[in-house]
């Protein structure tokens, strides 16, 4: 039980919420009773005033029961709103859904806002992805070299770490200086990822052709496909693991991931699709332009 001079008591399920919402500046106590094993009960209890005989008291109360509408949640209480639960990221995930909502406002159409969010959060990103994809660039250029040295001293680790170290250090190379951009990236994405799971004006929202609900999953599975082509492309632009076995795992990957978007919202896959996408091309521009600066410094050794 918790007392309070404000807030609200309620049940929310995906897209939908209902709540009683007491009067303002009133005292209440919030409240959860099990009835059964199966059978719960959430409430309000507002105190009542002293009524004289033959007199009437009003104590009213509001009830919401609808879609999780933002308009819709913000004018009917304060707070309401957090029915809608991004999880931590909300912080990022509000303003995010603000710039959804202004985008479609002009298209009109979801999908395409979804599409355009997508291109300005790459855009903003480019600085950061660049860096990462320098790296991973660089560290594929020193695949060759990598795979010579481990048949060299065979399963002679220590000999193995210290030569890779001397040849990172010769060929200015971190490895792990591709890691923190995509760490800082990884928060937006993870609240891109929620805010899109959770908004219901995607509900029952067309993008085009057989998509006519953007909330539901593919009914033909050609976003998936997609999505999980464009992963095996990102496998073979990315440097190949010495290790056996990972380099099997990264191949699999792709498909185990495929079979998961196949349960997704199609939006979400929208999304996924549309960031890999972008990220194969500049993946693909920062590799030929590493590779080319490469051959040129082996030309000018030569």
């Amino acid at each position: 039980s918790k007392t309070s001079q404000d807030g609200w008591v309620g049940l929310v399920q995906h897209y939908f919420a209902s709540a009683w919402i007491p009067a303002t500046d009133v005292t209440r106590e919030f409240y959860t009773k099990k009835l059964s094993n199966s059978l719960f009960a959430v409430g309000a209890v507002v105190p009542g005033t002293s009524i004289s005989p033959g007199a009437k008291s009003v104590m009213g109360a509001q009830l919401f029961a609808g879609p999780q509408t933002e308009k819709d949640l913000l004018s009917a209480a304060p707070g309401l709103e957090y029915a809608v639960d991004y999880g931590w990221l909300t912080i990022v995930a509000k303003p995010l859904f603000w710039v959804l909502s202004q985008i479609n406002s002009y298209v009109h159409n979801w999908g395409v806002a979804i599409i355009l969010l997508t291109v300005l959060i790459k855009a903003a990103f480019y600085p950061l992805s660049a860096k990462s994809y320098k790296s991973m660039a660089q560290m594929r250029e020193l695949a060759p070299r990598l795979q010579s040295m481990k048949e060299k001293f065979g399963d002679d680790k220590q000999k193995m770490q210290q030569a890779m170290m001397e040849m990172y250090r010769t060929e200015k190379i971190n490895p792990m200086s591709g890691c923190l951009p995509i760490l800082v990236q990884i928060p937006v994405f993870i609240a891109l990822y929620w805010m899109i799971l959770g908004s219901v004006e995607l509900r029952h929202a067309p993008f085009f052709g057989w998509i006519q609900d953007l909330s539901a999953i593919d009914p033909w599975y050609v976003l998936p496909v997609l999505m999980g082509a464009t992963m095996i492309i990102q496998t073979y632009l990315n440097p190949p693991p010495t290790d056996p076995i990972q380099a099997k795992v990264m191949k699999v990957m792709p498909i185990v991931f495929s079979i998961f978007f196949f349960f997704f919202p199609a939006g979400l896959v929208l999304y996924w699709l549309v960031n890999n996408v972008l990220s194969i091309l500049q993946q693909w521009y920062v590799n030929k332009t590493i590779h080319a600066a490469a051959l040129l410094k082996k030309g000018n050794a030569k």
